[in-house]
């Protein structure tokens, strides 16, 4: 019980308070002291009864059956959680919307995390269950198709059923590269079989004479490249006989031409898409890599010997390209030479958005198709040697497409001529696709996706696509939004020479834009800093060199390990 004096009455009530009346009772409390007490005994008094006051206040005012009216006691608002239900369904807030929103498409974001992961620990593991199995003894050698510096091709045929035609499959024997080849193939016949040419199979040969050598097997589609087809002089209407079946009984001249242009180009980006969506980016997009398949009538990417898959790192080195100069893109590296080497796989493939958006790297296979793209449509530009020289004029025209067209216009050749006159039907827009993708700066160039949106394949003639091409092509131009008309206005309107109430500068005021001097000079302080950030810049270099070195040297293929090795 406690007792607690307010203005001469004790207040007595028990530990309990609540449900029991208070009793009041005079106060007759003395304490004797036979001398003064200390500061310390004051203190000690003092916080006893202030602790017996507030909880006496605690009870009066919490308590409930003290007798005060409810109007003071706020009886009806006193809820007690301990007897709430308890939820067990999520609380949907603004922000938990945005933030699943977000991660969301961070896990779906080019190259794709959580593609990556599915794809790297169950479709993985569930093919090498699946997948057919060949040796050296079930292949049958026939002829040979071609040889390059990284190996040769053959048509060949199985063993057990050989066919009667020479051979259903297609081998090649690959001393470089072959690993990484056989990671690439396998990771499109998963994830975008469609872009590259069917793959069967691929293993580690051990020989005695030749040593370690890689056989890769795919199934036979046809001979015919694209750079075969581009030879002839009945390009581009020798591709309408393979793509219909059948040559049209139309009239020749350009709409019909670049009706066939159009569907090939369709056709490239369709599989470059593919490529890119999973993070692989070729690096030899040329028309020797481009075969036609005679079962799809569909034109297909092949030799991946060079390609990295840069969701997981693969056959990515810092300042190292494989690449062909005639098609390769200005800046010859597809991501910034201080990008270190990639880490683990698991580590990488979650940073990989991150990395694709800062270097956007599939911009320099649409530096590669947009020559393919000039190539088709000017007669004079499909040799190796006229391309060469293009090359050439336009690094002289600061890789100005523009500038190469007013260059050489006035003075072309009929082909040339010809080639103009194609680009520039249905208002240019055949010219304005080439142009934004034939840029010299990466990031200014057109995707595969944009470009499959673009307006020049809105009167392809051809082939008719599918409704669910139909649909993807509909989806990429209703989200992405071009604004080139915007910023060219934008250019224009600050560049313009006229009065101010025209809203440009006038010819002073551009005068006085070019004379303006930095106000700050050079000084010690200021070349002392500068001097010491270089210094800095190159012990980091220095130091990233080294750890890339070292991670080389110490990096084993962890990915090789999964490549069947011949007994």
């Amino acid at each position: 019980m406690a007792s607690v004096a307010i203005g001469g009455v004790v207040l007595h009530s028990h530990s309990s308070f609540l449900g029991n009346k208070l009793k009041l009772k005079p106060l007759s409390l003395s304490i004797p002291f036979k001398k003064q007490p200390n500061s310390r005994s004051r203190n000690l008094i003092i916080y006893a009864h202030g602790g017996e006051i507030f909880s006496f206040a605690h009870d009066l005012f919490v308590g409930v059956g003290v007798g005060l009216p409810c109007t003071v006691m706020e009886c009806g608002d006193i809820i007690y959680r301990s007897t709430l239900p308890k939820s067990n369904g999520i609380t949907v807030t603004v922000p938990g919307v945005i933030l699943a929103l977000g991660t969301l498409s961070y896990l779906w974001a080019t190259p794709g995390v959580a593609p990556g992961f599915f794809d790297m620990f169950v479709l993985a593991f569930v093919e090498r269950l699946f997948r057919p199995t060949y040796k050296k003894d079930d292949i049958v050698l026939g002829k040979k198709l071609g040889e390059g510096s990284f190996g040769a091709v053959y048509r060949v045929s199985l063993a057990k059923k050989p066919s009667s035609k020479g051979g259903d499959f297609v081998l090649k024997k690959a001393t470089e590269y072959g690993a990484v080849e056989i990671w690439m193939n396998e990771r499109v016949r998963r994830a975008c079989a469609n872009s590259c040419a069917d793959f069967v199979y691929g293993f580690l040969e051990n020989s005695s004479k030749k040593g370690a050598e890689y056989w890769l097997l795919w199934r036979f589609e046809g001979e015919a490249t694209l750079a075969d087809l581009m030879q002839s002089r009945e390009f581009p209407y020798n591709v309408e006989a393979l793509i219909l079946g059948e040559v049209q009984d139309l009239p020749k001249g350009l709409d019909r031409e670049n009706r066939i242009i159009q569907t090939i180009m369709r056709q490239l980006l369709f599989a470059l898409d593919g490529l890119h969506s999973t993070g692989i980016v070729h690096r030899d997009i040329k028309p020797q890599n481009i075969i036609f398949s005679e079962g799809s009538r569909t034109f297909k990417i092949i030799d991946l010997g060079a390609a990295a898959d840069l969701r997981v790192g693969i056959n990515y080195i810092p300042k190292e390209f494989l690449l062909d100069p005639r098609y390769a893109a200005p800046e010859q590296y597809i991501m910034s030479t201080q990008t270190p080497s990639a880490p683990s796989a698991p580590v990488a493939a979650a940073l990989s958005p991150v990395l694709w958006q800062l270097n956007l790297p599939d911009r320099f296979d649409i530096y590669s198709v947009g020559l393919i793209f000039l190539q088709m449509a000017f007669p004079g530009l499909r040799s190796d040697s006229s391309l060469i020289q293009f090359n050439r004029q336009l690094k002289r025209c600061d890789y100005d497409l523009v500038s190469w067209r007013q260059t050489v216009e006035p003075r072309a050749s009929p082909e040339l001529r010809k080639g103009f006159e194609l680009l520039d039907l249905d208002g240019g827009i055949g010219w304005e696709l080439l142009a934004s993708m034939v840029r010299f700066k990466a990031r200014q160039r057109i995707s595969a996706k944009t470009a499959l949106a673009h307006p020049y394949f809105d009167r392809e003639g051809l082939l008719a696509l599918s409704f669910i091409q139909n649909l993807k092509l509909q989806f990429f131009r209703a989200t992405q939004q071009d604004y080139s008309e915007a910023a060219n206005w934008i250019v224009q309107l600050m560049a313009k020479s006229g009065t101010e109430q025209d809203g440009g500068f006038t010819e002073a005021q551009l005068q006085e834009l070019r004379d303006i001097e930095p106000k700050k000079k050079s000084s010690t302080p200021r070349n002392a800093l500068a001097s010491a950030l270089r210094l800095q810049r190159k012990i980091l270099r220095t130091l990233n060199e080294s750890i890339d070195e070292l991670r080389r040297q110490k990096k084993s293929l962890w990915w090789s390990k999964w490549i069947p090795r011949e007994e």
